[in-house]
């Protein structure tokens, strides 16, 4: 499986640093595409970190692979997902390479997870989820649970990360699944 990931301008740049992690641990293929509003939280938020990512396609990139269908990517995950860029693929407004390689994964019907991560949300928010889920996508915000116990961030953040890799069909251990009381 190959995972094309897209960081957004959304609080939470951890979510998305996880989620790469993870692939990496589990040897899954990936690609990243990181927004220029991405780059600015991702040094707000977590400092040195963007070293890791000096590898993402711009946002401005449009003409990477993932831009075109005849490029196979398995699956998109847009983590952390900004209101502004689910509201832009709700619509299909596909002004940069985000944009775009949504579209594409829509139009290819390849499986797009959005991770929004947004509180509280509007009428428009959930309009365009709404949208978004009837076109095929995954909406999956970042909502951690609690069952499992978590006894660190790190906990919560690979919560998110395993439900993603859920929504994916990829196997993990990333945190322990609910079996009852």
């Amino acid at each position: 499986m190959k995972v094309l990931v897209a960081i957004t301008g959304a609080s939470g740049i951890a979510y998305a640093l996880r989620f790469i992690k993870a692939l990496e641990e589990l040897g899954v293929s990936h690609e990243c595409i990181i927004s220029d509003a991405a780059k600015k939280i991702l040094r707000h938020e977590a400092g040195d970190t963007e070293l890791e990512l000096e590898r993402c396609y711009s946002e401005h990139d449009i003409e990477a692979p993932f831009s075109s269908g005849s490029h196979r990517i398995d699956a998109m995950v847009v983590i952390p997902c900004s209101m502004k860029t689910l509201a832009a693929i709700a619509n299909g407004y596909a002004s940069n390479l985000i944009t775009r390689s949504a579209d594409v994964m829509l139009k290819e019907r390849r499986t797009l997870v959005l991770v929004p991560r947004e509180t509280p949300l509007n009428a428009l928010h959930l309009e365009n989820m709404l949208k978004l889920a009837k076109l095929g996508a995954v909406i999956l915000p970042a909502m951690p649970a609690f069952y499992h116990r978590p006894e660190s961030i790190d906990d919560l953040l690979s919560f998110i990360a395993g439900k993603v890799l859920d929504a994916l069909g990829i196997e993990h251990s990333l945190y322990s699944r609910w079996g009852g009381e």
